[in-house]
């Protein structure tokens, strides 16, 4: 059988390509940076080739290297989900998600029993803190996040598309002075919620409004206060027609029949190595096409 180099130089260097970072790979692998770095150079010397370009205090990975990378990583993942198999001594499979409040209220809650009469033996471990997206593969599995893009260093699923609603208290449309002009915007605090920053100016500039301003902006990091907050009365809250859908609360209504496209999108995010994983992958599955089905797709 034909030697090969030792496996723990090839799991640093596929830590080292796929984070793109000596010290990122060294902390994952529990390694100080110098071993790391030696583990890399002995699989250079091994195979005869340099595999990063080297500049400086960067790493980066170099033609040779993504051809290698290419073929060992997808291996090396079934190898270790092989030995965490036999090593778990259970059938249970947990994944760590990243979720905001309000898509897991209003459509993953709703539907949990189905992934769990479909998969029964994966679980998740819910996490509604910010900054999804930079904690990956630092305490979350994957992420369900609220952007405008995702950086195609990463893996992204557009999840939906969507309108942006201005959303009311019932009783703004009603009494003596009730608000049925968009000018009147000018009156109310604006809600806005801080993964969806620019919704009131893009629905303010489709909207033709110019530069009207609001009585004052208000910023919120949770969907399910904006939504109390506007029912409360005190503001109008500028977020998503299947926000304001699937919360089918009579308090609450549409102000204004004016369409605007949301640039923001909800999307299933993870990093790329993440979907050879097997919880992430039935979770990714099951997750999309369980929204398509509730679209009647």
């Amino acid at each position: 059988m034909r030697r090969l180099p030792p496996l723990g130089a090839i799991e640093a260097f596929v830590q080292v390509a796929r984070l793109g970072s000596v010290k990122a790979a060294a902390n994952e692998l529990a390694l100080s940076a110098p071993a790391l770095s030696r583990r890399v150079q002995n699989l250079e010397r091994f195979i005869g080739r340099s595999l990063f370009d080297r500049r400086h205090q960067t790493i980066v990975i170099n033609a040779d290297g993504e051809r290698l990378l290419a073929q060992i990583a997808p291996v090396l993942d079934q190898l270790s989900d092989a030995v965490e198999a036999m090593t778990s001594g259970t059938e249970v499979l947990r994944l760590r998600l990243g979720v905001l409040p309000l898509f897991a209220s209003q459509r993953l809650f709703p539907r949990l029993g189905e992934l769990r009469a479909a998969h029964p033996e994966l679980h998740l471990d819910i996490d509604t803190a910010g900054h999804g997206i930079a904690r990956l593969g630092e305490g979350l599995d994957a992420v369900i996040a609220l952007a405008r893009e995702i950086d195609p260093l990463l893996y992204g699923h557009r999840l939906d598309r969507n309108s942006i609603y201005v959303i009311g208290a019932r009783r703004l449309t009603e009494g003596p002075d009730p608000v049925v002009r968009p000018q009147q915007l000018a009156t109310l605090t604006a809600l806005v919620h801080r993964d969806m920053a620019d919704t009131f100016t893009a629905w303010r500039q489709a909207a033709g409004l110019g530069d009207m301003e609001p009585l004052a902006i208000d910023h919120f990091d949770s969907g399910p206060l904006m939504l109390e907050a506007a029912a409360q009365g005190l503001g109008v809250a500028f977020m998503h027609e299947s926000h304001f859908a699937d919360a089918a609360d009579p308090r609450l209504v549409r102000l204004f029949d004016i369409d605007v496209e949301s640039p923001y999108s909800y999307w299933f995010v993870c990093r790329p190595r993440a979907l050879r994983q097997k919880p992430v992958r039935l979770f990714h599955d099951w997750l999309i096409g369980a929204l398509q089905e509730g679209a009647g797709v």
